[in-house]
Parts: structure tokens; C-alpha cells; sequence
């Protein structure tokens, strides 16, 4: 008897042992793998050559363009996310609401985020292109331009435009976890709240927004986590140009590494994103803990 309850004490055990070696090969020895790179001397051909102390994070921190990258790093993050996720909890406040043509609109909202990023860069691209932008003829026959517009005089105008594709591609995500959130609440609550005479925002605030916490919590951790990595648009759109000044950390690596070959600086720049986001989780935890402590 003792013999058969201590096999099924580790029968768990031995059901989650393949997902386990999976993951520590496909997410720990890349990470180990990284860390080692960063300090040490690598050739322009990947070559490890040895230990050279902190010296590749030393030359990173010693850069301008680096500084200047992490802090397009943080725009891009905070306005990408932090405007995707008011537009995207508005879009679905309204699909929300029964109204014809309804599934045909929430179609409409998906089809962003389920096309590829590279071809939506791509159409972007082309739409402001100043010399045959759709953007420019549209406007031209509508009337609203007489000539031609430079929408990109510069790389603040670049950044700028890829924040708004950034913005636009990431809309319909955080729109359908909220609307998830959102069709779990039993109307009960809004029919109690209207028969005590809540309007609009105190519902808003006092039964919405309250159930949808954690709809809105795991879209936005999910959105940070992949907006900071976020490669395609920028890439696609300046590659980092003109100068290096729309750069983020995620083109930034690349560019060093398959560029320029300083691979040990790119694998330091990518500990260093990997500690940040190490930080933004465990505030994370540790606000979630906090909020479930207050709930019980």
C-alpha cells in the first residue's frame, strides 16, 4: 500500500518531466547561453574566445546610441501600450452592445492583429511614402492637400508613425481580452445598479471595471512583454535610421550582432532588456499578491 501511494505521489511528477526538459532546453540554455556571451570576447564570426570580465556592457553603457535606444525603448512601450489599451477597452465596451452587423464589425477589428506584421509594416510604409503615398492621394482628391506632404521629415516623424502602427495593430488584442471580461458580467449587476439610479461612469467604475481587472491585468502584462520585444514594424519601416535614432532594444541587438558583428554587445543589450522586463514582472507579482490580499 505504501509502495502504490508513493508511485502516485510521483506519478505527477513523471507526467510533467517531458515539458519540463522541454522547456528547460528551449528557454534555460538560451537564456544561460546569453548570459555567458555577454561576457565574454566573441569573434565577428560567433567564435567564444573567453571570459573578458564586464567589458561588453561597459562599451554599451559607454554609448550614446544606447541611452538614446533604451528611452525610445520606454516611449514606444508606454505609448503602444498605454494607448492600445484605452482605444482597445473603448472598441469593446462598444462591441459589447447588441447592435446589427455586430459580428461582421468584430471581424473588421481582428483582421490587424491577425495579419502578419510584416506585410501591415509594409502597407505602411507605402501609404506615407511622400512621392506615392496612398495617404497624399487620397487627401490630394478629397481636397484637403494641395501638393504632396513629407509625413516623415525626420526621425522623430518616423518614430512617431511607428507608435501609431504599433498602437494599430495592437488594438484588437487588449479589445477582445477586455470583451472576454466584459460578456462574463452577469447583467444582474447593471439592472441592481440602474434600479438604485447609477448612471454611466459610476457602473463604469463600480461593477465594470472592478470585473474586468484581471481581463485587463494579463492584457496589459502580455502587451508590455511583447511590445518591448517588439521587432517587425521598426525594422521594417527605418531599420533603426536615419542615424540610429528610432532604434529600440529589440532592432538595436540585432543591428550590432548581424551588423556590425559585435555580437558579445548585442548579447549584453539583451540581459539588459531581460533584467528589465524581470523588474516589470515582479512588480507585477507583487501588485497582483497585494490586490489579492485586500480581495480575501
Amino acid at each position: 500500500m505504501k509502495k502504490n501511494s508513493g508511485l502516485k505521489k510521483l506519478a505527477p511528477y513523471v507526467w510533467m518531466l517531458p515539458s519540463m526538459i522541454l522547456m528547460a532546453v528551449m528557454i534555460l540554455v538560451p537564456i544561460v547561453t546569453v548570459f555567458q556571451m555577454s561576457m565574454s570576447q566573441i569573434t565577428k564570426a560567433g567564435v567564444i574566445k573567453g571570459f573578458n570580465g564586464g567589458a561588453n556592457f561597459k562599451a554599451v553603457f559607454a554609448s550614446n546610441t544606447f541611452w538614446h535606444t533604451l528611452q525610445n525603448t520606454l516611449v514606444w512601450t508606454v505609448v503602444v501600450v498605454g494607448f492600445s489599451t484605452v482605444i482597445g477597452f473603448i472598441v469593446a465596451m462598444v462591441l459589447n452592445q447588441n447592435f446589427r452587423g455586430r459580428k461582421i464589425v468584430r471581424a473588421i477589428v481582428v483582421f490587424p492583429w491577425a495579419t502578419s506584421l510584416i506585410i501591415q509594416s509594409v502597407i505602411w510604409k507605402y501609404i506615407i511614402n511622400a512621392d506615392y503615398g496612398s495617404l497624399n492621394v487620397i487627401l490630394m482628391k478629397l481636397g484637403i492637400i494641395k501638393s504632396a506632404v513629407n509625413w516623415t521629415p525626420g526621425a522623430n516623424a518616423y518614430f512617431a508613425w511607428e507608435c501609431w502602427i504599433g498602437i494599430f495593430v495592437t488594438v484588437p488584442f487588449v479589445t477582445f481580452c477586455v470583451l472576454s471580461g466584459l460578456q462574463s458580467i452577469d447583467d444582474t449587476y447593471y439592472e441592481a445598479a440602474e434600479i438604485d439610479g447609477a448612471g454611466f461612469w459610476r457602473k463604469l467604475f463600480e461593477i465594470t471595471l472592478p470585473l474586468i481587472r484581471q481581463s485587463l491585468t494579463v492584457s496589459t502584462v502580455l502587451n508590455i512583454i511583447y511590445v518591448f520585444n517588439s521587432f517587425p514594424i521598426i525594422w521594417t519601416i527605418t531599420k533603426g535610421d536615419p542615424a540610429d535614432r528610432t532604434h529600440t532594444l529589440a532592432t538595436y541587438l540585432y543591428k550590432l550582432s548581424f551588423y556590425s558583428g559585435r555580437s558579445g554587445q548585442a548579447a549584453a543589450v539583451s540581459v539588459i532588456g531581460f533584467v528589465i522586463l524581470c523588474f516589470c514582472a515582479g512588480i507585477y507579482m507583487i501588485l497582483s499578491l497585494r490586490a489579492e490580499k485586500e480581495d480575501q
